[in-house]
């Protein structure tokens, strides 16, 4: 079974641009989408500073405009970013001190992505390490009070690519 760090570095036949089609137009209207390649969602995930937060969605945004398509993948920006999340973790495991900092990355409306390594309790610790406050979203997860005030500007990191 391949590691996360193997996964994160498999580009398979990525970034790939295609049409939107079929019933993916009643979700995501006309178009085109791009499936990003998993070291282009690590990338994005590692340019956001200590303090702020971004979202998968707007990790999409930046994806999508890079490609000159309508829209990134859903689906495959999530799992990357889950990759890049398990890579991370791996190399914390290993002692490496500098790694993407999978915490910063929310799911929409500032939920906390409970997939990542170490769950919510290790996520939680360091979002307020951080100065993060996190609050109860519901019986089972939790977000970040008024995320919107530390999300990253996005023109910023779209100009590192």
């Amino acid at each position: 079974m391949k590691s996360w760090k193997e996964k994160l570095q498999d580009k398979k036949d990525f970034p790939r641009v295609e049409e939107i089609t079929g019933k993916m137009v009643t979700k995501w209207g006309e178009g085109t989408f791009v499936i990003p390649q998993p070291l282009e969602v690590d990338y994005v995930m590692k340019k956001v500073p200590k303090g702020k937060l971004i979202t998968i969605n707007q990790i999409r945004e930046i994806l999508a405009k890079k490609h000159a398509s309508t829209i990134a993948c859903p689906i495959c920006t999530g799992i990357f970013a889950r990759i890049s999340a398990g890579a991370a973790g791996e190399d914390l495991e290993k002692g490496k001190k500098k790694v993407t900092p999978y915490w910063r990355t929310l799911k929409e409306g500032g939920i906390i992505n409970e997939k990542y390594p170490g769950g919510f309790e290790e996520q939680i610790k360091l979002l307020e390490a951080e100065g993060h406050t996190i609050i109860p979203k519901g019986k089972k997860n939790f977000m970040i009070l008024n995320h919107e005030k530390s999300l990253v500007d996005t023109a910023k990191i779209y100009n590192t690519l």
